[in-house]
């Protein structure tokens, strides 16, 4: 007999796993999540996330609370081979399309609290922390999960599915036999976090930067108030262990500090890896963040890649538990997870590569054609280049070709008696149906009734933006008519009201409606 009988079991709370115990919670549904270390891991790991993410902790209510520990994601300039600028990354200008600063740098261990902070209001989510799940059975109805206490008392627990975010090292893909497929990147590099005194910040950088350095690629990252990250890449023949001794991480930091600027908070040495699972989904389980990819930090997508998997996830689960799809359409829906997430993340994990390609250039001679050619590109006026252009859209899954399909909708500031309010806290984060100077539609109601679909017209008299941006997209898109998804992607666009009822009819059919 089960000691506890869930919806959800979630297998690892670090930040993935405790955004989708949130968005899963939220939703009503009873979950188990599960952690083999007792507490917050105390030392940062992530350093920067984005204004999608944000949207996401929006919608968990945990903005306020983590606010402190982010700031604004300075400019990365790119030097190359005699020290001059080649490349500069910055974000895109303001009004900000998603109605956050687009790129943040954050204190990871303060966050991880807020988040658990978060899931402990939540009376549906239960947790164990210091618990180890160490074998995962499933059958036609759901899955046996056998746990070990660190009392060394065991018991079981019945789950409908199974979410695994339980790192690099997922035992539960272990278990499951799923193979990851490595997109050919790895290389060893040392991660070091200073906390700086006001002497050393004099002689840093104002900004971050990439030295694109042939004798020594490395990065230098401005995080929250005095954090300063550095990722130093290894030679041929350096010991890694060696590199990760306080005397050896000194000489390597040499450049810019002397242990008389700061304190090491960590250092640590890695193989920076890209791969990616081959199966998202097994049966009744499925693999999310760290458990499912892994990729280069070179724009620091890792943490925001996993909360990007379980807010795709976490919306089609509570569909499907909540039976608001029939039978036929469960399949589909939930493996639309997987075809979605896995070809983002390859397309991402790619340009990801080509952007470690311009830093971590080795041979001098090619190097120094490097920063002539990306000189030659920009006309030798080096351009800023918002890091969000670097992000490709979905291609693939519950998505219907049209203009802007599989990008996300932007979330506008509107104007209510006065004041200027996110659009998602007036909407919600439901599916959306949001019109742009058309004559309002009236949905099937299988889509009011099944999906609680709402519309939104922006003209006159009814939705007022602050700033023109959702009317921009429909501008630059040509269209009229934007079906958006619980996740903020956009399900489809269509122009005028005749082509925005076949663009719901489609949707009705693509859920068997």
């Amino acid at each position: 007999m089960a000691d506890h009988v869930c919806d959800v079991a979630i297998v690892g709370f670090g930040p993935s796993g405790a955004v989708a115990a949130t968005l899963l919670g939220q939703a009503g549904l009873d979950v188990w999540v599960a952690d083999r270390l007792p507490e917050v891991y105390e030392i940062p790991r992530a350093i920067a996330l984005d204004h999608e993410i944000m949207r996401v902790f929006q919608q968990m209510g945990v903005v306020q609370a983590i606010e402190p520990y982010f700031e604004p994601f300075t400019p990365s300039e790119f030097y190359g081979v005699d020290g001059q600028l080649i490349r500069r990354m910055t974000m895109v200008a303001p009004p900000y399309p998603q109605g956050y600063t687009p790129s943040l740098v954050f204190t990871q261990p303060p966050v991880e609290q807020a988040l658990r902070a978060r899931v402990a209001q939540l009376p549906n989510v239960q947790v164990a922390l210091s618990t180890e799940v160490q074998s995962v059975e499933q059958d036609a109805d759901g899955a046996r999960l056998d746990i070990r206490r660190a009392d060394g008392s065991t018991g079981q627990v019945r789950a409908r599915w199974v979410l695994a975010c339980d790192g690099g090292g997922s035992g539960v893909r272990g278990q499951l036999g799923v193979n990851l497929h490595d997109l050919d990147f790895d290389e060893p590099w040392l991660v070091v976090d200073v906390r700086v005194n006001a002497k050393g910040l004099e002689k840093l950088p104002k900004t971050s930067v990439q030295y694109c350095e042939p004798e020594r690629p490395c990065t230098f990252v401005i995080g929250p108030g005095n954090h300063r990250r550095w990722e130093i890449s290894l030679k041929p023949g350096e010991d890694p262990k060696e590199a990760a001794t306080p005397e050896r991480t000194w000489q390597l930091l040499s450049r810019w500090l002397s242990p008389e600027d700061g304190e090491l908070w960590r250092q640590s040495s890695y193989r920076f890896h890209a791969l990616v699972a081959q199966q998202w989904r097994v049966g009744r389980v499925f693999l999310a963040g760290d458990a499912a990819h892994m990729q280069p930090p070179f724009l620091g997508q890792g943490m925001c890649q996993g909360v990007r998997d379980v807010a795709n996830l976490c919306w089609k689960l509570v569909a499907v538990l909540r039976n608001q799809v029939p039978a036929a359409a469960v399949d589909a829906l939930l493996n639309s997870y997987g075809e979605e997430r896995a070809a983002h993340v390859r397309e991402l994990t790619t340009r990801i590569k080509g952007v470690g390609a311009v830093i971590c250039e080795r041979d001098v001679h090619k190097a120094r054609e490097r920063d002539a050619r990306l000189l030659a590109e920009c006309g030798g006026v080096v351009r800023d280049t918002p890091r969000q252009d670097v992000l490709p859209a979905l291609t693939t899954g519950l998505i219907k070709s049209s203009p802007g399909a599989g990008t996300l909708f932007p979330q506008p500031w509107l104007l209510v008696n006065g004041q200027r309010v996110r659009m998602d806290d007036v909407l919600g984060n439901g599916w959306r149906l949001v019109l742009m100077g058309q004559a309002e539609v009236r949905p099937p109601s299988v889509l009011t009734e099944a999906l609680a679909l709402r519309v939104a017209t922006f003209q006159a008299g009814d939705w007022q933006e602050a700033d023109g941006v959702v009317q921009a997209w429909f501008a630059r898109h040509g269209v009229t008519a934007a079906l958006v998804r619980p996740d903020n992607y956009v399900y489809g666009t269509a122009s005028g009201p005749d082509d925005t009822a076949v663009l719901l009819q489609s949707l009705a059919q693509a859920l068997s409606l």
